[in-house]
């Protein structure tokens, strides 16, 4: 029975069925944008009804999705394959009136001592949330702002790095400009229901779903308020709530982190105050204790940057001291562990630490505190101490922890205005998704002209692309060996693994 079902699952046709979705997809996107509001409302009624879309929203959060372990209040924490097939059909036949189950609660420790709860739905329900984000991202992706960067497809943290350098650079005179770091108190927490709601652009069944969504979190003391963090279509409802906050003065958003760039003339008091009414209407509040106004000399910190114009009018950018404390925290956590061995350290040490360098590339990294170099000589002194581990192997299992990755301040290429992936314009999608790429990733992906390995088709950023080892040793890193491929094809050719259940 399992064996049918799993047969069932694996032969669908993923790349089909993702081409079906982005052509609705494309079409709700180009309804918006020309104004036609009910055509794009019969397109996304069409997209909750479609069997591409169900399938999609299925794998993506059994498969594919970071937090796909983590159980709701049903307990369950991963579908079989008779299971996933059920919840297609669940989908298909009560999707138009999805009733959601209540929320597993979990306390997220904060840096102030304070502590976040995270409202974890059941898998059924991220599935639906996942099947209405298809159908809503593309219908405010053509409405979003093109200052806005955080849970967007298409765009990352790195956008708004170069966009600060491009305001304070030094012929922008950014030496005499100032910087309103905005902080919103309990945004996710505090967002006003009815500024959701009155802001959607769906079918009325689908706000019927996102109104019952938003009522299964809800705190009792703020019955009309906040979005619960964990859902996964909360961060786009957030960004539907403050879209517009960029249009009161020139700033720049990453989701609820915000800053606004103040010339010598600019009156930082009623910028302040068109921001508190702006928010006073979606129900929240500024945190006035955050909440600080900094001169580009003195530096300011955003996005686990360091930013300042140097007295000589020069930008800099450099990891904060608090991302620099972070990425320390981790990998001590790994060198310390004395539950396995320096090999295994090694592996596990070399995606943290690639992650860490790839996502400041574009910052200067020519510090001896932002090469890891003493943190490299700690894990060779500990690797030292292992019994049969040699100096030679020793360097080479540090090489191995600590990968290189190159870097150049401002390399980073900006995306073009209020272009979105919705567009339709993959060759420019596909060849700004490899560029956030570096070394043999971006080699293969150049060789294969941006295009995956497995299923041919173009990489866009709403999935991230893996390099598969064709002869399956992971130490052979011949060009021949490495293919770019998409993370679901990667689990594809895969499928032959003894745990393939848990996939």
């Amino acid at each position: 029975m399992s064996n049918r079902y799993s047969d069932l699952w694996k032969s669908q046709k993923w790349k089909k069925l993702r081409q079906n979705l982005f052509r609705l997809q494309k079409r709700v996107y180009k309804a918006v944008r020309a104004g036609d509001l009910k055509k794009a409302r019969s397109l996304q009624k069409l997209i909750m009804k479609s069997r591409s879309a169900q399938l999609l929203a299925v794998r993506q959060v059994t498969q594919l999705n970071k937090g796909k372990k983590t159980a709701g209040v049903d307990g369950k924490s991963s579908l079989n394959y008779r299971e996933r097939m059920e919840l297609a059909e669940k989908l298909n036949h009560y999707g138009q009136d999805w009733k959601h189950s209540g929320l597993r609660e979990i306390p997220i420790p904060k840096k102030n001592g304070k502590t976040r709860i995270l409202k974890v739905p059941t898998i059924a329900d991220r599935a639906w949330q996942c099947l209405a984000k298809f159908a809503l991202e593309p219908a405010h992706e053509a409405k979003f702002s093109a200052d806005s960067y955080g849970f967007r497809t298409g765009r990352c943290a790195q956008d708004v790095q170069k966009r600060l350098q491009l305001h304070l650079r030094s012929d922008k005179n950014g030496i005499n400009k100032r910087i309103i770091e905005l902080d919103i108190k309990k945004c996710f927490d505090r967002i006003a229901h009815s500024s959701i709601m009155d802001r959607l652009i769906a079918p009325a069944c689908l706000k019927q779903g996102i109104f019952r969504c938003l009522k299964a979190g809800i705190n009792p003391e703020f019955p009309e308020q906040g979005t619960p963090q964990g859902g996964v279509v909360s961060p786009l409802l957030a960004n539907v709530a403050l879209n517009g906050i960029e249009d009161i003065h020139t700033s720049l958003r990453y989701a609820d982190d915000m800053v606004f760039i103040l010339k010598p003339k600019d009156n930082a008091e009623k910028i302040l105050q068109k921001v508190k009414d702006f928010l006073v209407e979606r129900g929240m509040e500024i945190s006035e204790e955050k909440t600080k106004l900094t001169k580009t000399t003195d530096g300011f910190d955003f996005l686990g940057w360091r930013f300042r114009v140097r007295k000589d009018g020069k930008f800099s950018c450099i990891p904060s001291e608090e991302n620099h404390r972070n990425i320390r925290k981790k990998i001590k956590t790994v060198v310390n562990n004395s539950n396995y061995g320096a090999k295994v350290k090694a592996e596990k040490l070399a995606p943290i630490v690639r992650g860490w360098r790839n996502y400041h590339n574009s910052c200067d990294m020519s510090s001896t505190r932002d090469s890891l170099w003493f943190l490299n000589q700690t894990a060779h002194r500990k690797f030292r101490r292992e019994k049969k581990i040699k100096r030679h192997q020793a360097s080479e299992l540090c090489k191995k922890a600590f990968p290189k990755v190159g870097y150049k301040q401002n390399q980073h290429v900006n995306v073009r205005g209020t272009k979105s992936p919705y567009d339709g314009d993959l060759v420019y999608w596909s060849n700004r998704n490899s560029r956030l790429y570096s070394d043999a990733t971006s080699g293969a992906l150049k060789r294969q002209n941006h295009s995956c390995g497995h299923c041919g088709l173009k990489f866009l950023e709403d999935e991230s692309v893996h390099l598969h080892h064709i002869d399956g040793n992971h130490d052979n890193w011949k060009t021949k060996n490495l293919l770019a491929v998409h993370q679901s094809c990667h689990q594809q050719i895969h499928w032959s693994t003894p745990k393939g259940e848990d996939i």
